[in-house]
């Protein structure tokens, strides 16, 4: 039975090379909870949903990492996004067609022409980072790459599944030869090594013998003493992974002064209220018109609560 809900990070002793696995099964079904995708649609969330957690734990930040997809295909909008504490949220938006209902379809059948954007902001947005590049055959994972060789990122490899259970994911990273030093190895700054590059071309081997059923069933040391049986692999301690949505009234009330008074007035005359949905968790923000007085006031709704979670 695999990890559940979790992530581990593990490491080679004597090589410049880290890693990942992740699992989600409770925080993917949370996730799916209010929203009935097509199987193809639920397959590329699912991975990038992996993918998001994958990217976001190689990071030393305090924010949220989106990894976000816009196409001219039937799935024009895909984003799934993971905080540093590895709170994870998503949402796919798409138009009925025949690709959508065939669960085989692949990403580009999906997506179309478009492109994939990389997305890192902290707490208070002051700082941004954006690595965009276009959406390649081959799903996911071949985009991802193309964004790491692309963005000058250390060599990174990635392996996704995902279905109606649950979502995994392994990434394989290659580090600077010298990090090695830093941990008790026999690297000098400065030197290299060309075993190191055949590790990781070997490693990278290996790890493609991975098939998809043994990433979603085994747990996470039978993966690597499955897959590096002759190396000396150290695995750390689980982070746990959930679902998190971060939306909250005063998030949606930034939201309406953006649209404006005259609008949301116009919207008040006709229905009598303003209701505000969240994409992600389905949870409904309930707007009268004593609320919007005092929101365009400048002075808060009454009645405001702190975030949902």
């Amino acid at each position: 039975m695999h990890d559940r809900d979790s992530l581990h990070r593990f490491l080679f002793e004597h090589y410049p090379i880290r890693g990942h696995i992740v699992h989600l099964d409770a925080a993917w079904r949370a996730l799916l909870e209010h929203h009935d995708y097509p199987i193809a649609i639920r397959k590329a969330l699912g991975e990038a949903v992996a993918a998001s957690v994958l990217l976001a734990a190689t990071l030393k930040f305090e924010g949220t990492l989106s990894l976000q997809l816009q196409g001219d295909g039937p799935m024009h909008l895909l984003l799934a996004q993971c905080s540093n504490e590895l709170g994870v949220r998503a949402v796919a938006r798409y138009r009925e067609s025949p690709e959508i209902t065939d669960p085989n379809a692949d990403l580009l059948a999906l997506a179309g022409t478009g492109k994939l954007m990389v997305t890192l902001e902290n707490e208070d947005l002051s700082q941004r980072y954006q690595g965009i590049v276009p959406l390649e055959s081959g799903g996911l994972t071949a985009s991802l790459q193309g964004y790491f060789e692309n963005s000058e990122q250390l060599p990174t490899r990635l392996w996704l599944h995902a279905d109606d259970t649950g979502v995994s994911g392994m990434l394989l990273q290659r580090l600077p030869d010298a990090s090695l030093s830093s941990r008790g190895g026999p690297v000098l700054a400065g030197e290299t090594r060309p075993d190191f590059d055949d590790a990781w071309h070997r490693v990278q081997l290996m790890a493609d013998t991975l098939k998809p059923a043994e990433l979603l069933d085994l747990n996470d040391r039978e993966i690597l003493r499955r897959l590096f049986a002759e190396d000396d692999v150290r695995i750390f301690d689980t982070s746990p992974v959930f679902f998190r949505c971060r939306c909250s009234r005063e998030r949606v009330v930034g939201m309406l002064r953006g649209v404006g008074a005259d609008e949301i007035r116009s919207v008040l005359q006709e229905r009598g209220s303003v209701e505000v949905r969240c994409d992600f968790c389905n949870r409904a923000y309930q707007f009268d018109p004593v609320d919007m007085e005092q929101i365009f006031a400048g002075a808060p709704p009454g009645g405001a609560s702190a975030s949902i979670h």
